[in-house]
């Protein structure tokens, strides 16, 4: 089960203040049709995390144990500090697509956003280190989905009350310890080669 708490944990933590959580906002705030845009978020995550789930699990076979938590370990570390610099949106985000409607639109927008996010990258990262691919998927989805539903139903209300900075830290201080288990993991398996 921990293929599926620890990424749910670690997405919905590095999920906040994120821009594809604030791209919830906007999409929100433009159709106010909170159900379509839900069902796209989750279609364009599952569809994105998936793929990079099993790139995730592909790269793993790629590495010994030992390398592969070496290179976990570097990568939740660059993931720590990229998670302490607040995201933006571009103005148009989402504008370009508002006329396919609020499902088609998330769809698109939300795919294409989790492009190269740390999100996605977290979610290979974390596919690489679990041996259940579909429980990781299973969990990066729902935490993106634990972070930015409540955006979409609460809209301006909830994103303006968050401690963000606190959060970001947090999360930052989550994915440090999946880079020191990693590492520690690593030390292990080489000591044993």
């Amino acid at each position: 089960m921990e293929s599926l708490f620890v990424p749910t944990l670690i997405v919905a933590l590095a999920e906040i203040g994120d821009k594809t959580q604030l791209l919830a906002l906007l999409l929100a705030a433009r159709f106010r049709r909170p159900w379509p845009i839900i069902a796209g978020i989750l279609a364009a995550t599952l569809a994105n995390h998936f793929a990079a789930g099993a790139l995730g699990t592909w790269v793993a076979g790629l590495f010994s144990p030992a390398q592969l938590g070496w290179s976990l370990a570097v990568s939740f570390a660059a993931v720590a500090l990229w998670t302490l610099i607040p995201d933006r949106l571009d103005d148009d985000e989402g504008a370009r697509f508002k006329r396919h409607g609020a499902f088609l639109t998330t769809l698109i927008a939300f795919f294409l956003a989790e492009m190269g996010d740390k999100t996605q990258v977290a979610t290979v990262m974390l596919s690489a280190q679990y041996p259940h691919f579909v429980l990781v998927v299973i969990g990066t989805t729902l935490g993106m989905l634990l972070a930015n539903v409540p955006v979409v139903l609460a809209g301006n209300f909830a994103a303006e009350r968050l401690p963000l900075t606190l959060i970001r830290r947090v999360a930052a201080g989550s994915f440090a310890a999946l880079a020191a288990y990693a590492a520690y993991q690593a030390l292990k398996l080489g000591a044993l080669t």
